[in-house]
């Protein structure tokens, strides 16, 4: 049986499914998810991320960690990333901060990731790189203790709801069912909105509500202000607003239809950044003005490393170099697209960066 064929039966027997239920359907259902059996990453995948264009980036968010970790005392502290993919941006950090006197023999590293596949890959790529390595499926096993928190491109892949506002018909849900030849298709439901959503206006645009983002941002923001610590999240989206469709998929490096033979492409959506350091402010936290990855970057010394590297390379080592700088921090590539939120504990000085 394909998850085709399951969500068909899921719908003639339960009716149909928010946006939110089939992204995590799609993505991580046990036998079937997108990332549960696949290595989506690079050239050969569906997507590549901004650790695998270019060893600037795990460089200099590495030494950004380790800055937090020193601005808190140099306490021991877990070293966290969600969704860590092949584990190329862990392996940058570490690579980048073995020479921080302490650092390595304080912290412990962790990685939260559901794939059996992409956990091989991960041991693989870390396997040497640090003395205290573990894995979880879920953020509420890591430890109590002070946490240095990096999350790139993870909150984009946690599932959304999306709503329609209008005069006509009220509230509805966007939901997916069955169109008359038992295919899969959008349709609309009434619905009573979050509580977030309630005093928006009526608009013909879709608003969108990520209560998975939400509670996730809620859990690093309660033990940031319980242990101390920092979080830098890296996605794309936008600072404010949730109106318009931002869900798609992708496949090969091209965009997708979104119901065809679900579970074989990446389903994400643009993060509400500003909704994400709401919630972080109500836990307690300290947040700073978002920016775009670009200026983080630069503001961190990119284009200085990038003209370090580019130095004694030569030809195609060199181009590529270059090239990947300037991908990562070019506003017409990803350096505007993406954007960066950074939270602390209240008592901790202002990062680097923001």
């Amino acid at each position: 049986m394909s998850l085709l064929a399951l969500l068909q039966k899921r719908i003639k027997a339960h009716g149909p499914l928010t946006i939110a239920d089939y992204m995590s359907l799609c993505l991580q259902h046990s036998e079937f998810g997108y990332y549960i059996r696949n290595d989506p990453f690079g050239t050969k995948g569906d997507f590549t991320t901004a650790p695998e264009i270019s060893q600037i980036f795990g460089e200099l968010i590495g030494a950004w960690l380790a800055a937090q970790w020193q601005e808190s005392g140099k306490a021991g502290a877990a070293l966290v990333e969600p969704g860590p993919g092949r584990g190329t941006l862990m392996a940058d950090i570490l690579r980048a901060t073995r020479h921080v006197p302490g650092f390595h023999d304080s912290i412990s590293v962790h990685l939260v990731e559901t794939s059996p596949t992409l956990k091989k890959i991960q041991w693989k790529t870390l396997a040497g790189k640090h003395h205290d390595l573990h894995w979880h499926n879920d953020l509420h096993s890591i430890p109590k203790k002070p946490l240095l928190f990096v999350a790139n491109e993870f909150f984009d892949a946690l599932p959304i709801r999306q709503f329609l506002h209008s005069k006509k018909s009220g509230w509805q849900e966007r939901v997916v069912t069955l169109d008359e030849r038992g295919s899969l298709a959008f349709g609309f439901i009434a619905a009573k909105p979050p509580a977030a959503l309630k005093k928006l206006p009526v608009s013909d645009e879709l608003y969108e509500y990520s209560e998975d983002s939400q509670q996730v941002m809620q859990h690093i923001a309660k033990h940031i202000v319980k242990h101390s610590g920092a979080a830098l999240i890296i996605d794309y989206g936008y600072i404010r607003g949730t109106h318009g469709d931002t869900l798609q998929a992708v496949k090969a490096h091209n965009f997708y239809d979104l119901l065809k033979e679900p579970g074989t492409a990446d389903l994400s959506a643009h993060v509400d950044f500003e909704a994400l350091a709401h919630v972080a402010q109500e836990a307690g936290a300290s947040t700073y003005p978002i920016v775009t990855q670009g200026m983080l970057l630069l503001r961190l010394g990119a284009e200085i490393r990038a003209q370090a590297l580019s130095k004694t390379a030569r030809g195609e080592e060199k181009s590529s170099i270059l090239s990947g700088y300037a991908r990562l921090t070019s506003p017409d590539a990803m350096g505007d697209l993406f954007k960066a939120l950074c939270i602390t504990h209240p008592g901790h000085p202002h990062p680097p960066g923001f």
